[in-house]
C-alpha cells in the first residue's frame, strides 16, 4: 500500500517540475537592464554610455533563460558574435538582486534550471 502511495506521488510531482523547468526557459533577460537602457556593453560586462569605443550594443530584445542557459554551456547568444557573447555573458553573469533578468539567472544556477 505504501509503495502505490509513493508512486502516486512521484506522478503528482513531475508535472509541477516540468511546469517550473520550462518557466525557467521562457523567463527574460534583458540585456541591459531597464534601469540601464541606452547604455552599451563593455567587454567586461558593465554598461558605459552609447557608442563607447570597445562596447557594444545592446543585443535589441531580451534573451530567454533557455538561450542564456544554452550559452553558458559553451553556446552562444543569437545576434552576437564571438566578442560581444562574451561582453553579454559578462553582463548576465554580474547581475544582481534588483536588476531586470536577475531572477531570470538566478533560476538558471539552480539544479535542474
Amino acid at each position: 500500500m505504501l509503495g502505490a502511495i509513493g508512486a502516486s506521488t512521484v506522478v503528482a510531482i513531475r508535472p509541477a517540475l516540468a511546469q517550473t523547468t520550462g518557466s525557467v526557459l521562457n523567463c527574460q533577460i534583458p540585456v541591459p537592464d531597464p534601469g540601464r537602457a541606452g547604455s552599451y556593453i563593455a567587454r567586461d560586462g558593465s554598461t558605459v554610455p552609447a557608442r563607447t569605443q570597445g562596447s557594444f550594443a545592446p543585443p535589441g530584445r531580451p534573451y530567454t533563460g533557455e538561450e542564456v542557459k544554452r550559452a553558458l554551456q559553451g553556446g552562444q547568444l543569437p545576434n552576437s558574435n564571438s566578442l560581444s557573447n562574451r561582453a553579454y555573458l559578462n553582463y548576465i553573469r554580474r547581475l544582481q538582486r534588483g536588476q531586470g533578468g536577475f531572477t531570470c539567472y538566478a533560476s538558471l544556477q539552480m539544479p535542474g534550471g
